[in-house]
């Protein structure tokens, strides 16, 4: 004891890890977060958060790390973060492997991923949401990497004890057995496993919901089960497995069959909510595949109450039977705009959903006008942005858009077809790449030819030409060639067209780019 009477604990200091060469090598932590509350991560696993030089983290294809989410008040700058995304998220792909080979070959990518900043001497973190080794993805970098580097795993609150307390009643007591299962067993494994247990957590719902509820129905446990979402978070949902609509179950869930000793504790006071001020948030989706929709823009989708847009725009945003979908044409902006308006002032949380970016071309500058109204007045809006069409037929090719470039669309429905040309002559004459929007339409099959003439005037006709049709999307096709040569009869309104500067060049390989520097700098 020392003189204050407390044990005293002298400082230890782990020794550097070094690999069979003597090379010095860094330290793996499987460190686990718990379910959800950002008040249940243990002081262990945010020290070490902030002390790694590497901090890894699981998403699907959109992007959004629940366990990155939990972690951020513990990293710090000049971190480095690796973002493994699943290749799939269900057994369809065309990996000749099918869904395990895909996502075995994944597991494999990502533990080298880890191996190189382990070999170069990093400590690596990885997050899991609650604890590493309870049906987590930690493990499969586990398995591949613990018996070649000095590994630590750090324990973490399950989601089943999170369950728990969420609905206030002991899982076991004395003697009983508790089974944990996977909601991916078949209906009647399942019902047999429930049959012959005292008390049960049964993960992985989602799309096994169904077959989980018809095992307990079968087992004749439908009764005593209770539904637990998201548990310990903000967006918690407790209530009986009976009463679950299927179509609303996220894969954050789970079924309980809690001990039969503890009667069900009494319903707890409904407080009514406080009221909501309703918003507009406008939202690109980015240009067309999904995983070209941001993280950010994910969430506002998924946090409204009504989502309101042109009919094949809303068709891309995921269903989900709490919201209220209101599509329209595509020339109703204004109408579109203030119906979003007066659903937000009546308290609603209303998304406007735009493809590419709301700001280009697009439906943010048709709400804002929209909300100058008096009647709108106080009603908040804001916009999140996406990937722009022109950025990702860029992408496609390379760096057409690595120099000063100007975005121009050829439609003459809101301002003059003169006015068109005139910008037209003034951006080519200027010499500056140039993006065009909208390039011709059943109702305007000749501009763009009359816009080739007029860029001609400035370009010679090797410029270098992209044509972008349906970037993202299942018929998307790129083609890389000449102002001279450009057919507009093969463009439609699906398209975006680039027009190189001058500068703009092709490479041996195939690339196109437009150098950063000026010729005469």
């Amino acid at each position: 004891m020392n003189g204050h009477g407390r044990a005293h604990h002298s400082e230890t200091r782990s020794v550097t890890p070094r690999d069979s060469d003597g090379r010095v090598i860094g330290r793996l932590y499987g460190v686990g977060l718990g379910p959800g509350d950002p008040e249940l991560v243990t002081v262990k696993a945010a020290r070490l958060i902030g002390a790694a030089d590497v901090v890894a983290f699981h998403a699907a294809r959109h992007g959004r790390s629940v366990a990155r989410a939990l972690a951020e008040p513990y990293l710090r700058a000049g971190q480095v973060e690796e973002l493994l995304v699943y290749p799939v998220t269900t057994e369809a792909t065309d990996h000749p492997g099918g869904y395990q080979g895909a996502i075995d070959e994944f597991y494999e990518t990502a533990a080298a991923r880890l191996a190189a900043h382990l070999d170069a001497g990093r400590d690596v973190v990885v997050l899991a949401e609650g604890d590493p080794f309870f049906y987590g993805s930690y493990m499969h970098m586990h398995k591949r990497l613990a018996h070649r580097y000095p590994t630590e795993v750090v324990p973490g609150v399950t989601s089943v004890s999170g369950a728990a307390a969420a609905i206030g009643r002991p899982l076991v007591e004395r003697d009983e057995v508790l089974t944990v299962l996977p909601g991916t067993l078949p209906a009647d494994e399942l019902a047999e496993w429930l049959a012959t247990t005292d008390s049960a957590a049964v993960m992985k719902l989602g799309r096994t919901f169904p077959a989980v509820r018809e095992a307990f129905d079968r087992a004749g446990l439908l009764d005593r089960a209770v539904y637990v979402e998201r548990a310990t978070t903000d967006r918690q949902r407790v209530l009986p497995l009976a009463d679950v609509d299927p179509a609303s179950v996220p894969y954050f869930s789970l079924a309980l069959l809690p001990s039969a000793l503890t009667d069900p504790a009494p319903a707890p006071e409904v407080v009514p909510a406080e009221p909501q001020g309703g918003e507009v948030a406008v939202v690109g989706l980015g240009p067309g595949d999904r995983c070209w929709t941001t993280p950010e823009a994910a969430d506002v989708l998924a946090a409204a109450d009504d989502l309101v847009g042109y009919g094949p725009y809303l068709a891309r945003v995921p269903a989900n039977p709490r919201q209220t979908r209101h599509a329209s044409d595509n020339r109703v902006e204004a109408e579109r705009a203030a119906h979003a308006l007066e659903l937000a002032k009546a308290g609603r949380r209303v998304a406007v959903v735009s493809s590419g970016d709301p700001g280009v071309f697009a439906m943010a500058a048709a709400v804002l006008e929209v909300a100058e109204r008096p009647e709108f007045a106080g009603v908040p809006v804001r916009v999140v942005p996406g990937l722009t069409a022109a950025q990702a037929v860029a992408s496609r090719v390379g760096a057409p858009l690595g120099h000063d470039f100007a975005v121009i669309s050829l439609s003459d429905v809101r301002k003059p077809w003169d006015v068109v040309v005139d910008r037209l002559r003034h951006a080519a004459a200027a010499d500056l790449v140039i993006a065009l929007y909208n390039p011709r339409s059943k109702a305007r099959p000749h501009q763009l030819g009359e816009a080739q003439k007029v860029l001609l005037e400035e370009r010679t006709p090797s410029t270098v030409v992209v044509v972008g049709r349906d970037v993202g999307g299942p018929e998307e096709r790129i083609t890389v060639t000449t102002l001279g040569d450009l057919d507009p009869d093969t463009v439609d309104m699906r398209c975006l067209v680039l027009i190189g500067s001058s500068q703009t060049r092709v490479s041996p390989g195939g690339s196109v780019w437009t150098p950063r520097t000026h010729p005469d700098v």
